[in-house]
């Protein structure tokens, strides 16, 4: 007999929100007040120093820096500055809406590119998903083609251990030395971007190519956004393991066995090949 663990399930669900909301505003809302109080000093150090403006003129100039910032405009630097909207970044872009991740910083102004970015996105979506999928299960293939190579007990868990450690580096552990040295971002704060990229929740407050001080390679952007789809292909491949492993230990956890059929049980288990534990799905 087994017990539904559904609602266990909602309620740890649920607990795991109010404990993120609560962790996430003991470490943040303190340094967010701090940042608040240090901006409305510096505008009032500004008009000081600058009694030509007001306090009106100076929230007017406020209010352009944070439209054109809406735009994809950096308030840094001036007019040379590249384009948004040349070919890679417009490869790049088109990358992060297929993928949903949706930075932030840069989305279309004009009502045409608004209009054609929901048909694009509703169609490219789907095949974004068909085709990490097509890439997931070429990923199983090669696991299945380790397991066949690792003939010793616990074989599941070595392939296992050999895709996470690959993985871990090529996706993981590497890309922020790459962005550390090219955007001048510590390791942990590419290693941050890294990881919210490619979970595909992309907050926007780093974005790779978009310091107006420094020159990039024009492919730069187009090779992040062929890295960011395998790195997707790979990251949702660990998650499906997590959340069939989180299943199965729910389901042993709840699960109430019948005694009654206890010795018929035992009997075909002894009579059956032992199976790999972990299963990885495609």
């Amino acid at each position: 007999q087994q017990i539904s663990w559904t609602p266990l399930l909602v309620v740890g669900y649920l607990f795991y929100l109010l404990l993120g909301a609560m962790v996430f505003q003991l470490l943040e809302k303190q340094a967010e007040t701090h940042f608040r109080d240090q901006f409305q000093l510096e505008k009032l150090k500004f008009l000081q120093n600058y009694t030509c403006l007001d306090k009106q003129a100076l929230e007017q100039f406020v209010q352009v820096l944070l439209e054109a910032w809406e735009k994809g405009v950096n308030p840094e630097g001036n007019s040379t500055n590249p384009s948004n909207w040349d070919f890679s970044n417009s490869f790049f872009f088109a990358g992060t809406v297929v993928t949903t991740i949706g930075y932030g910083n840069l989305s279309p102004s004009t009502v045409a590119g608004q209009i054609f970015c929901v048909f694009y996105a509703l169609f490219g979506v789907p095949l974004n998903l068909a085709f990490l999928n097509q890439l997931g299960k070429g990923l199983n293939a090669h696991l299945i083609t380790l397991e066949r190579w690792v003939q010793k007990p616990g074989r599941a868990q070595v392939q296992l251990a050999i895709f996470l450690t690959t993985g871990t580096l090529l996706f993981l552990v590497f890309p922020p030395l790459v962005f550390s040295y090219v955007e001048g971002w510590s390791y942990g704060e590419g290693f941050y971007f890294t990881f919210i990229t490619l979970s595909t929740i992309g907050f926007g407050d780093y974005v790779v190519g978009t310091n107006p001080n420094k020159h990039y390679i024009p492919v730069y952007r187009s090779l992040t956004a062929i890295w960011i789809v395998f790195g997707l292909a790979w990251l949702a491949l660990v998650f499906n393991v997590g959340a069939d492993l989180m299943e199965k230990f729910l389901q042993i956890k709840w699960h109430k066995p019948d005694f009654s059929l206890a010795e018929g049980t035992a009997t075909k288990l002894e009579d059956e090949p032992e199976q790999p534990r972990i299963h990885i799905p495609s």
